[in-house]
């Protein structure tokens, strides 16, 4: 199996930006806008029908596992802050994408290049907690 035979956007080649990440740091804005829209298939529609999603004790693999995740989590939080997207890294087809929000938690991604040329997230690791400052030396 290819990479291209694997994974496919959610969304046609043709689609307007607004609904696909053309560049990995569109992710962060996209999920910011779709999650304080209440929009679960929308925020499914970011990852990798494979992809992993990591949230503290949490792990969701796949679409329906991360679609039960984000499901539950809307039902709790509807407020979600602008993220400071930090510049992506990119290597070809990867990219390392990074957020901070106001609290302070970091999130990281690993996002892959679609054959259509959009960007999805395979892996996700969110609230990574800085450490206070006294332990950070």
């Amino acid at each position: 199996m290819t990479h291209s035979d694997r994974t496919t956007d959610t969304a046609p080649a043709s689609a307007a930006p607004a609904l696909t990440a053309q560049a990995p740091e569109d992710l962060a804005r996209l999920f910011n806008e779709r999650a304080n829209a209440g929009d679960v298939e929308g925020l499914v529609a970011l990852y990798e029908p494979d992809a992993v999603l990591a949230a503290g004790r949490v792990v969701a693999t796949g679409h329906a596992e991360i679609r039960k995740f984000y499901a539950d989590l809307l039902a709790r939080k509807s407020d979600f802050p602008a993220a400071e997207a930090l510049p992506a890294i990119r290597n070809g087809e990867l990219a390392m994408t990074f957020a901070r929000l106001p609290n302070g938690t970091i999130s990281t991604e690993t996002a892959r290049r679609q054959a259509s040329g959009g960007w999805l997230w395979s892996i996700d690791q969110l609230k990574i907690k800085p450490l206070p400052v006294d332990k950070a030396d």
